[in-house]
């Protein structure tokens, strides 16, 4: 029986991209904008770069990294 860990992606990843700093600074930034200038269109316009490169980094980005590090488990053998 191996005690192995599940490979984890977050694990290679410096603090300033971890899952928590992605959501605080992508909250706080679509945040700001509201309160700052109290408009809609504006609050919109920031939001969906953002709400994409979130997407991306919290929810794609992990799955790419698990199936690249399976291919190559597989690859090895």
């Amino acid at each position: 029986m191996t005690s192995e860990k599940p490979i984890n992606v977050w694990q290679y990843k410096p603090w300033w991209c971890q899952p928590w700093s992605i959501l605080l600074t992508g909250i706080t930034v679509i945040s700001g904008s509201w309160l700052l200038f109290h408009k809609v269109w504006l609050t919109i316009l920031v939001s969906i770069p953002l709400l994409t490169w979130m997407a991306f980094f919290l929810l794609i980005y992990p799955k790419l990294f698990m199936q690249s590090v399976m291919s190559e488990m597989g690859n090895g053998e």
